[in-house]
């Protein structure tokens, strides 16, 4: 079995421009729903550069400067994210919690958090729960790949679920 056939991976509006897609077409791409863009992210996708234009400009202008250099392609982008997202399942990459910004996710005790000003906040499909402090020292699991990592350490923030608790 394939597990993808293309490497682009973007999070999308669910609405734009009052289009309607007939959802899970064979031979299509296949929809997937997440809880925020946040989420989207650690999964290894990156924003539409079409229906969410804005983010996406946002998202490589972080990027480039994290980097350095100019801001990337689509695909230069799609390249990088592919390569850090695969290994035969789910990519994680050893960290040290202080070295996240926030909006990065991390795996810890099996479960899934959002690093939030050094916190970490329990995800769920359904939302945020549980927020516990952590010392900065641990170490954990992303689930965020490094360049979205670098991207977010240069200012791009992500939306978040409003049970995340934050202004």
């Amino acid at each position: 079995m394939r597990g993808w056939q293309v490497r682009r991976w973007i999070a999308c509006r669910l609405e734009f421009k009052g289009r309607r897609r007939t959802l899970l077409q064979p031979g299509r791409f296949t929809e997937l729903f997440f809880l925020d863009e946040a989420t989207a992210l650690a999964a290894g996708h990156r924003p539409c550069a079409e229906c969410r234009r804005e983010d996406f400009v946002r998202f490589r202008q972080a990027w480039a400067e994290d980097r350095g250099q100019d801001p990337p392609r689509a695909d230069d982008l799609d390249r990088v994210l592919h390569a850090e997202r695969i290994d035969g399942g789910k990519r994680l990459h050893p960290a040290t919690l202080r070295d996240l910004p926030g909006g990065s996710m991390v795996a810890d005790e099996g479960r899934a958090w959002l690093v939030v000003h050094g916190d970490l906040i329990a995800w769920s499909p359904f939302g945020y729960g549980e927020r516990r402090a952590v010392p900065g020292s641990t170490r954990v699991l992303s689930l965020t790949a490094p360049s979205v990592i670098g991207a977010l350490q240069a200012g791009y923030a992500p939306m978040l679920h409003p049970t995340a608790g934050l202004p």
